[in-house]
């Protein structure tokens, strides 16, 4: 039987296994509300992710080898994903009980008020920032430094190719791998938050000045804003890079720095448009035409009174940001334009060790490596999204 076919014939059972499932639950409790008023795409739903778990059970507990004694690295990858999200969620559980009893009164009472995810991305946000800020003390080498061993595996053993020095391995030109994927923290989270911040100055400052001045101001920064966001942020940023590798090397300024400029340019145009819809709301307010009565400046008026009432939809969209910095970021370095070498960086470390890959089949470990880069960028992505996510909650005044 054919793949296609047998996706058929799977398909087709799950939607009988939805009807019967709620014609049963009608029949059992004697139509209940719950069956009563399920709807068939409800019921499918209820089935279909029944069957995914029976699924996945069975898939977990197959042999990680053949009968060659070849090593079956999607069953090993799979079993590392399962093992990483429990072991994830104890330790989220973990983290919100003790924030639930450790701490001040205000901690104890958003961590009572926390949902598991927040607790899991706010925990996350804080290893990575850890790891950021000593990374040059948890790093065991530094991350320029060569060794005379390349390609090293991991594992360090030395009867399979590995080292016991480095235990995740060395790079092609004997680099070792731990510490430049520990010092990835500190450079891709560390200019991602700086460029975040550049961004929100710029987008923010202009955007709160256009609500407040209107009139050709604010039509001059909006068509601009405009012509900005009609070019896809990463072709655009991709083109600017390309230039300023030719103009980096002679003005002497690092390119890492156009990086970061152009970066922040390209996002603040995105902080700008909600900087202004928010100030636009908040300057018919009366306490706003309180304060232009009393003779306030324009400075007063934007980080007395605007500011301090767009804090919560700022922060949200910081958060967001950042996500997308940091994926631009990574992206940029895995294309070459990026954070630049001896740097260390995981969007370059995923193009650098993606031949692992290949290796799947013999070494899961090996083929992991570029994974685990991957991983850490997408680890910090889902945190951030987790956290933005309960922010936007609270601030809605939306209630469980």
């Amino acid at each position: 039987m054919s793949g296609f076919l047998t996706l058929v014939v799977v398909l087709g059972l799950i939607a009988a296994g939805g009807w019967l499932f709620r014609l049963i639950g009608q029949k059992a409790t004697n139509n209940k509300p719950f069956f009563r008023d399920m709807s068939y795409a409800v019921a499918f739903g209820y089935v279909l992710a029944a069957a995914v778990l029976v699924f996945a059970i069975w898939y977990y507990f197959q042999p990680v080898a053949n009968e060659q004694g070849v090593a079956n690295a999607g069953v090993i990858f799979f079993r590392w994903a399962v093992q990483g999200l429990i072991f994830f969620a104890i330790l989220a559980w973990l983290f919100r009980l003790l924030g639930r009893t450790v701490g001040t009164a205000w901690s104890k009472k958003q961590f009572r008020s926390m949902p598991l995810t927040a607790a899991f991305g706010i925990l996350m946000i804080l290893v990575y920032a850890f790891l950021a800020i000593f990374a040059g003390v948890l790093a065991p080498y530094g991350q320029e430094e060569i060794f005379q061993q390349v390609n090293a595996l991991p594992g360090g053993n030395a009867a399979t190719g590995g080292n016991p020095d480095h235990l995740l391995g060395t790079d092609q030109i004997g680099r070792d791998l731990l510490s430049r994927l520990i010092y990835g923290a500190q450079n891709t989270v560390g200019i991602a938050f700086a460029t975040t911040l550049l961004a929100f100055f710029l987008g923010g400052s202009l955007g709160f000045l256009a609500a407040t001045m209107r009139g050709w101001f604010d039509q001059f920064l909006s068509r601009g804003v405009d012509v900005l966001m009609a070019i896809p942020s990463l072709i655009f940023a991709l083109l600017l890079m390309t230039i300023a590798q030719v103009w980096a090397p002679r003005t002497g300024i690092p390119l890492t720095v156009f990086m970061v400029v152009i970066i922040a340019v390209i996002d603040s145009t995105r902080v700008f448009r909600l900087a202004r819809a928010v100030g636009m709301n908040i300057v018919v307010m009366d306490y706003i035409e309180a304060a232009k009565l009393r003779g306030e400046g324009l400075s007063y008026l934007i980080f007395k009174e605007i500011l301090p009432n767009a804090t919560a939809p700022l922060l949200a969209e910081f958060g967001l940001r950042f996500c997308f910095v940091f994926l631009t970021i990574a992206s940029l370095s895995f294309l070459g334009v990026g954070i630049q070498p001896p740097l260390a960086d995981w969007g370059t470390m995923v193009r650098d060790l993606a031949q692992f890959i290949n290796f799947a089949a013999f070494s899961p470990l090996t083929a992991a490596l570029p994974l685990m880069a991957a991983g850490a960028i997408a680890l910090l992505t889902v945190a951030v999204n987790f956290v933005v996510d309960w922010m936007l909650h609270r601030s809605s005044g939306l209630k469980e």
